[in-house]
């Protein structure tokens, strides 16, 4: 690398999913700090990810540089295919700083602990002599969230549960939203889930996509030849992905307008007929940063007080941006590290061949793995209800299940990923989260969609060749783990119905069961 140009350099390091220009570093500028943005193996391979989510990151990244060197910042690109890039964070650091001269280092506190803790044990193992070889490292607020990394583990303090209605009516008074002047929540009540379970007729319509398409084909290529592996479609020309703030209020606006007002009554419904719905897919802007959930819970709930979305619409979405996301990162930080590694049940199975094709005969489970496969998305009951539900019912590996989920989905981030799939899906926590594990048989699934109408399968049988695999699988899970399960006061239902079956019929279960799970590949 050439000699110093700036002598006493401030380096500044910007992660891929610290895309917010809004960040206080930004509102001055300074010659002697260079914001450093880099593509790193490291950051690609440490899960095989989704193609769109390599993409659209480097994109958003590459947006973001161009942006701080218009606004007149200095900025130092590190691209996958740069000669000089050392595929790691720390080295490229290290590299960088000899290179500017530079003796103070600063980052905004990763969100992901593995991230946490490199950058931690980097900045400590820094040489004391010479002392000027010594970096000065100092790591700052991404300025992003509504709580901070410990509150959740304070607010549960002695609590054998940490349960999100608890966190979320605290977070509802604590920031003053959808509450009336008497301290009452407005409406009467914290939670209108009941409200937001209805299956979608096919009206109103599913709203056109008002995302608009980039071509990416270019940047798509650099990322092949750089060997980066990668799963999943990647519609390089016409990926549809925010790349930049401004777009992602765009789509805000347009998720308001045209998405909200349905919102509520169908955010849980399932369907062959459409991939979005309702839903505002501003999980990916919104945790790269583009967005502060402040605006975006703002924006909801200026939308019921004008009177262009119901309660519940604003309520449902609110609650999954001011409640749940907030709430699975601080489980998040209190449980880690080890929380990753949880495996109440002891399931070991590894994942069936069509988690990668979607090629699956259960018509609900290739439309939600063919759907992720395709669009890098698929919304909260696709991802707990329907692959989720499987994965826990068949008894496959919690770890394994918990890699695909960070690879395959563009909104993924651990700190947000790992609670929603070890805990709420695969209850591998043994019930930190969810008072019972979230399983169904085909009755669920059909009340909720319209998968099970020509499905291979049929939704009312529980053995045989065309039985529906969700149903042995729901009743054999029950059987296998009823030491764990049978005194959940909030599962006692199953048991009794198991209580009534014939020891043939129970019989019947477990054996159709065990010849499911042995032969998971060709369902």
């Amino acid at each position: 690398m050439t000699a110093p140009t700036h002598p006493m350099t401030t380096l500044r390091l910007i992660l891929g999913d610290q895309l917010n220009p809004c960040h206080s570093w930004f509102r001055s500028v300074d010659e002697h700090t260079v914001y450093v943005l880099m593509e790193v193996r490291q950051e690609t391979d440490y899960v095989l990810h989704h193609a769109q989510k390599v993409l659209a990151t480097f994109a958003g990244m590459r947006e973001m540089a161009r942006q701080l060197r218009d606004a007149r910042h200095r900025v130092r690109y590190v691209a996958i295919d740069d000669p000089s890039n050392r595929q790691s964070i720390p080295e490229n650091l290290r590299a960088l700083a000899v290179h500017y001269a530079a003796r103070r280092v600063q980052y905004q506190h990763p969100d992901e602990w593995r991230l946490d803790a490199q950058l931690r044990a980097w900045a400590d193992g820094q040489p004391t002599e010479p002392p000027d070889t010594r970096l000065d490292i100092e790591a700052v607020d991404s300025e992003h969230f509504l709580t901070q990394r410990g509150d959740a583990a304070e607010l549960f303090a002695q609590r054998k549960q940490w349960l999100m209605e608890h966190f979320y009516r605290h977070m509802r008074a604590r920031h003053a939203v959808l509450m009336s002047p008497d301290g009452q929540p407005e409406g009467g009540q914290w939670n209108f889930d009941h409200d937001n379970r209805k299956p979608w007729p096919g009206t109103p319509a599913e709203p056109a996509d008002w995302r608009t398409p980039h071509d990416h084909t270019e940047l798509w290529q650099t990322i092949e030849a750089a060997g980066v592996k990668t799963f999943g479609q990647p519609q390089a020309h016409q990926l549809a992905w925010p790349i930049h703030r401004d777009e992602a209020l765009g789509h805000l606006g347009a998720f308001v307008e045209h998405a909200l007002p349905h919102f509520g009554d169908f955010q849980d419904a399932l369907t062959h007929r459409g991939w979005r719905l309702f839903h505002s897919l501003l999980s990916f802007a919104l945790n790269t940063k583009m967005l502060h959930p402040r605006e975006v819970i703002e924006a909801a709930q200026q939308a019921w007080q004008d009177g262009r979305v119901p309660l519940a619409s604003a309520e449902g979405f609110i609650r999954q941006i001011l409640g749940w996301r907030e709430y699975v990162r601080g489980v998040y930080w209190a449980q880690m590290p080890g929380y990753d590694e949880r495996n109440h049940f002891g399931h070991d199975l590894p994942l069936p061949d069509w988690f990668w094709s979607g090629r699956t005969k259960m018509a609900c489970m290739a439309q939600a793995i063919g759907q992720s496969l395709e669009q890098a998305y698929a919304h909260h009951i696709q991802r707990l209800m329907v692959i989720g539900n499987f994965a826990l019912l068949a008894g496959l590996d919690p770890q394994a299940v918990h890699r695909w989920y960070l690879g395959v989905y563009i909104d993924a981030f651990e700190w947000v990923e790992l609670p929603n799939t070890l805990g709420m899906s695969q209850f591998a926590d043994g019930g930190l989260l969810a008072t019972k594990p979230y399983v169904s048989s085909a009755a669920y699934i059909d009340r909720m969609g319209d998968h099970c109408k020509g499905c291979h399968y049929n939704k009312k049988e529980r053995l045989g060749e065309r039985a529906c695999p969700f149903n042995a699988l729901y009743w054999d899970f029950h059987q296998r783990h009823d030491a764990r399960l049978r005194p959940n006061p909030r599962i006692g239902m199953v048991y009794r119905n198991l209580d009534r079956m014939s020891d043939a019929d129970r019989q019947g279960i477990s054996e159709h069961a065990a010849r499911l799970r042995s032969q998971l590949d060709a369902l």
